[in-house]
């Protein structure tokens, strides 16, 4: 397995847009051998004949059954919205 060096620390700190120092630098290297080490480990176990898992329990969402139900009244929209316009409602700008 490829060692990790200073210069791909730096890479990966400027992708996640964090500053970094010269000694964390140093520090995060040390630790990310030693996580990759011990995933490397796994790379040694037999795994044949076990089925891949996105999850290890058998989670399944529980969604209710779509009703179809009146809206709100226009009306009642209209006094609720802090700004309406034109049978709309104005929100503030996002993007300039």
């Amino acid at each position: 397995m490829a060692k990790i060096n200073e210069e791909q620390v730096r890479h990966v700190a400027h992708l996640a847009r964090l500053a970094v120092t010269d000694e964390e630098v140093a520090q995060f290297t040390g630790q990310l051998e030693k996580i990759l080490g011990f995933a490397e480990q796994l790379n040694e176990l037999d795994t044949t004949g076990v089925e891949p898992t996105t999850h290890v329990l058998d989670l399944k969402n529980v969604l209710r059954k779509d009703k179809v139900r009146p809206s709100l009244p226009r009306t009642e929209v209209e006094r609720l919205a802090p700004d309406w316009e034109d049978g709309q409602v104005r929100v503030p700008a996002v993007f300039e």
